[in-house]
């Protein structure tokens, strides 16, 4: 009898119950969109430009009626693909000139990364879906927590909180614009590879193709009993 694959058991200590529909969904039935925004470097705007930026900031704010969370997240750049591919670049230029060039911008970035980290800085916006808003009351919510399963099924739970987060989403959309900013919604493979590198920060970038990457066995036995019993 093969012996059984131990299982990843780690997601059960989480609060995430699963990703879909561009949604992460939470074990007590709350779920969240998150939009990803690009930035502005507000020291390089005129006086008039940082002015505007503050008021239409402010009005963004002011808008609201809904909780947001704005998630900052700064990841050290690992550039060795980058310097490989500028030696590379070396040993195709015949240009003298050119390549002694090549060589000292290699060495200035080299001698940079050493004494200073590269990060790579990403700005997200978290719009929460509660779990109220399905009719689920304080005291049972934290029952279901307990009991490991979610109030309602998980394609309802779904369908009523893209009805209340959809139009949130196109608010903050049109009000990050007015700042000069552009924000698109994390589909879900977006989703599962920003929060495996959140559990995850020393395992380097991740590519999966579907949710079937973070919920495959991690650890899986390979020795067949035949092969056991020889080396034994």
């Amino acid at each position: 009898m093969p012996p059984a694959p131990i299982k990843a058991s780690t997601q059960d200590h989480l609060d995430i119950e699963d990703i879909r529909n561009d949604l992460v969904i939470l074990k007590d039935g709350s779920c969240c969109l998150i939009l990803q925004t690009t930035a502005v470097n507000f020291s390089l705007l005129s006086e008039g430009e940082q002015d505007a930026t503050i008021y239409a900031y402010a009005g963004m704010l002011n808008s609201l009626t809904f909780p947001v969370q704005i998630l900052i997240h700064s990841q050290k750049k690992n550039i060795q693909s980058y310097l490989a591919l500028l030696n590379t670049q070396e040993q195709k230029i015949k240009n003298p000139l050119l390549k002694g060039q090549l060589v000292k911008y290699r060495d200035f970035i080299t001698q940079t990364v050493k004494e200073n980290d590269v990060l790579d800085k990403k700005f997200y916006i978290v719009i929460p879906f509660s779990a109220l808003e399905l009719g689920v009351s304080s005291t049972l919510s934290s029952v279901v927590r307990k009991s490991k399963g979610l109030p309602f099924d998980k394609d309802y739970i779904i369908q009523k909180a893209a009805t209340a987060l959809v139009p949130k989403r196109d608010h903050l959309v049109g009000q990050l614009t007015r700042l000069g900013l552009k924000a698109k919604q994390l589909t879900t493979p977006e989703l599962i590879k920003l929060l495996f590198g959140y559990y995850n920060p020393d395992a380097g970038s991740a590519d999966f193709a579907d949710k079937a990457g973070y919920d495959a066995p991690i650890i899986e036995a390979a020795v067949s009993e035949d092969e056991g019993n020889k080396k034994l």
